[in-house]
């Protein structure tokens, strides 16, 4: 990547207030001369984040009580968002793609520098923001502007977006997605979803788009207005398989009709743009929906975990789209299922480290008989499981990732890792809350939503994407 100069520096930072901490960031302290790359960057940027007001700022250190929304009262039921113009624009050919990560050759999960540095940058995010604001948000079933703010401001919807399309990414780093994804779930796991949902979008158009889509859409993502937008794939059937969806879109003229109700749809009642996988002639078809079109409702649909992402249904009621909506191919479905599933098990290692990170320091204080309870073997051999068990699902998540970034087959890494995860998942949140006693059930420790959060990575489809 060339070096940019002062000038285009300023106008930079007149167009594009997010990048203007990532281009200033990127040059400071390196000799004349020299270049750093993207992640080097974003890594600039959100150091310079982490070690300013901006908490203080936006007023959300000391979490205030909300309403309760209105998902969790009598429900809604309301048509899609009239939201922005997308323009149509670029041609329909094949879109812009980031290429593979480099083989070492070597068998080596031991994130990089650069990937290290990142993800521990957000995970203070995670602590200084996210945390603070999870229990709020969980009792009012919506992500606070503010947290969302923050999150939009290091950047994290353009992980995947190539560099030539304003985003960061020089090559394919899964494993990049994956340590964001564990780093934010480690604060909260429904502010984590709400969070990464646009940057999924933001990812699918950047793997499967056309020129056409990817200059239609993905500008509105590079910009300072990030639209929320939802990655579409779970319904609300018994044994729904998101790869046989149940949705259907039939060809008309040069165009689509889609039908059919999709599921735990994140922020669904502000979301601008979903995308919605759908039956095409018997294949699985992934499509780009704009909210504002006639035909889409969304509803209410409270959950017992991921209060905090919104989560609704998406009703299509003969909407009728264009040519433009059709996003890949039938195999780019199977992969956006893969992907996914791959996010949401570093969703469930993140969350799995902050209920180990909690209870270990609470057994060792907790007396019972005139004794910490960590004396007690039965204590000591749960928190002992929880720790193997983490550690097993973290290293499948990231030999996953590691093979999806380097271009080669990763299924059945990822089936491994998703058996994996919700197995053992369920059963730390469990055990969190069996550790703690009486404490376990009461909302005044977090334990008890971090259970509930973690019974749905083997339910959830979509969402989030790496």
């Amino acid at each position: 990547m060339a070096s940019t100069t002062p000038k285009a520096d300023e106008t930079r930072q007149s167009q594009r207030l997010p990048w203007t901490l990532l281009r200033a960031g990127g040059r400071h302290g390196l000799a004349d001369g020299e270049v750093r790359d993207p992640i080097g960057l974003a890594i600039a940027a959100l150091n310079r984040l982490a070690s300013s007001d901006l908490m203080d700022r936006l007023g959300i250190r000391k979490q205030t009580e909300q309403g309760v929304y209105r998902v969790t009262s009598a429900g809604f039921r309301t048509v899609g968002t009239v939201s922005r113009s997308f323009a149509r624009a670029g041609r329909r050919r094949a879109g812009n793609r980031v290429p593979s990560a480099q083989r070492s050759g070597l068998f080596d999960l031991t994130p990089g520098e650069d990937e290290q540095m990142i993800a521990d940058v957000v995970r203070e995010l995670a602590a200084e923001v996210v945390r603070p604001a999870a229990a709020a948000a969980d009792a009012s079933c919506t992500a606070p502007q503010e947290v969302l703010a923050a999150t939009l401001e290091v950047g994290l919807p353009l992980l995947g977006v190539p560099e030539e399309l304003e985003g960061i990414a020089t090559e394919r780093s899964a494993v990049t997605g994956v340590l964001v994804h564990e780093a934010l779930a480690h604060g909260d796991m429904g502010l984590a979803v709400a969070a990464l949902a646009p940057g999924a979008v933001a990812t699918a158009l950047s793997l499967w788009g056309t020129e056409e889509q990817q200059q239609t859409y993905l500008p509105h993502f590079t910009g300072q207005e990030v639209p929320a937008a939802a990655l579409a794939l779970a319904e609300p059937t018994p044994l729904h398989d998101p790869l046989s969806p149940s949705a259907t879109a039939e060809r008309r003229g040069e165009g689509f009709v889609l039908r059919g109700t999709k599921s735990g749809v994140v922020r669904g009642a502000e979301a601008e743009l979903f995308v919605v996988g759908a039956s095409l002639e018997g294949e699985p078809r992934l499509f780009v929906v704009e909210s504002r079109t006639d035909g889409v409702t969304i509803e209410s649909d409270p959950s017992m975990g991921l209060r905090a992402a919104g989560l609704s249904r998406l009703v299509l009621d003969d909407v009728e789209v264009d040519e433009i909506s059709l996003l890949g191919t039938t195999e780019d479905h199977r992969d956006a299922v893969r992907l996914s599933r791959l996010a949401w098990c570093a969703l469930a290692v993140g969350t799995g480290q902050a209920v180990l990170d909690y209870v270990i320091p609470y057994v060792k204080e907790r007396e019972a008989f005139g004794e910490p309870i960590a004396h007690r073997q039965s204590v000591a051999f749960m928190v002992a499981n929880i720790g193997i068990e983490l550690q097993g699902m973290r290293l499948a998540t990231w030999k996953a990732a590691s093979r999806v970034a380097q271009g080669r087959d990763a299924g059945k890494e990822i089936a491994l890792a998703r058996r994996l995860c919700a197995e053992h998942g369920m059963r730390i949140g469990l055990d969190g809350v069996q550790l703690l006693g009486g404490h376990g059930f009461v909302k005044e420790h977090p334990v008890e939503r971090w259970y509930r959060d973690l019974r749905a990575i083997g339910l959830m489809e979509g969402a989030v994407l790496v």
